[in-house]
């Protein structure tokens, strides 16, 4: 950040950046939660660009939703989204960009496979009168891993999501 901008502006800056981390990290939550209304909620209203490789690409996010409610709203997909690294760059006063590593793991109790990702996503915000926006995103797989949970491969000690209580106990 260059020097000679004022100290409004770069307190200005930081809670931008911040705000942008709050965004995606809520982002990750309501994914792992299965809330539709959530996910709609972190990108812009109107045309977006969203290229999720194999998921699929959208130029709205009603269409994104309609997907993550039809493959990813079952109680036997216990996903988890973790971000990290993140690298904000303001680019105007209500613009930016960012990019994500992405560590993904995805627990399918039907089918009982292990799938997890390494990703990177990257992304456009834009400032709205709601506050910053998702207005575009692309995720870029680097590695995968799926296995087979079974007697075969390998020893299913639990799968799914934890029992009622067991993490109140711990």
């Amino acid at each position: 950040m260059p020097h000679d901008t004022s100290l409004e502006q770069r307190i200005q800056a930081l809670e931008d950046r911040e705000a942008i981390r709050a965004l995606k990290s809520h982002y990750f939550a309501v994914c792992d939660a299965k809330d539709p209304e959530g996910m709609r909620a972190c990108f812009v209203d109107g045309p977006v660009d969203i290229d999720y490789g194999a998921v699929g690409c959208f130029d709205n996010a009603d269409a994104l939703v309609a997907v993550f409610q039809d493959i990813g709203c079952h109680p036997h997909m216990v996903e988890m989204h973790h971000g990290l690294n993140p690298r904000i760059r303001l680019t105007g006063p209500d613009e930016a960009e960012g990019d994500w590593a992405l560590q993904y793991q995805l627990i399918n109790t039907r089918d009982m496979t292990l799938t997890q990702l390494g990703a990177r996503y990257e992304d456009r915000y834009r400032r709205t009168a709601e506050g910053w926006k998702i207005a575009a995103t692309r995720c870029i797989v680097h590695s995968t891993l799926v296995v087979q949970l079974g007697e075969d491969a390998l020893r299913r000690v639990m799968a799914g999501a934890p029992p009622q209580g067991a993490l109140d106990a711990a």
